[in-house]
């Protein structure tokens, strides 16, 4: 029996992650450079960042624990989903802030592309792991 409530807590882990992740990525960055001035927009998109960061770090990380024993797939790939958010977060978002900051825009186009693929690579493999989890 605890085999299923820790199947059914992984997948409401993972839930959150892809909806967490899809709602950040998707409406509310959209929106705060919708109705902010950009400067606005971009400070308070640098101070969100790394609590959003923790969130993917810590959800990721859960369901990878959760899932260790009895599902390698999602263990796995979760965490690789905390793996590489803990190197964008220490590594990555610090060199796109630099490069802002300094003004080398082509670095920052670079720099931000690849994070946003990462982004939309961790909610693929969410989405995933979830049909996986659920069928």
């Amino acid at each position: 029996m605890l085999d299923v409530y820790l199947r059914i807590t992984t997948i409401l882990v993972v839930a959150l992650l892809f909806g967490g992740m899809v709602l950040f990525s998707g409406g509310f960055a959209a929106f705060l450079f919708r109705y902010l001035p950009p400067a606005d927009a971009r400070m308070l998109i640098r101070k969100v960042f790394p609590p959003f960061y923790l969130f993917v770090i810590a959800s990721s990380g859960l369901a990878a624990g959760l899932s260790v024993v009895s599902d390698s797939f999602t263990a796995v790939w979760m965490a690789v989903v905390m793996l590489s958010t803990v190197a964008a977060r220490q590594l990555l978002m610090p060199a796109i802030n630099r490069a802002t900051d300094l003004g080398y825009k082509t670095r920052f186009v670079w720099l931000h592309g690849f994070s946003v693929l990462l982004t939309l690579g961790h909610i693929v493999v969410a989405a995933v792991v979830l049909v996986h989890l659920v069928r």
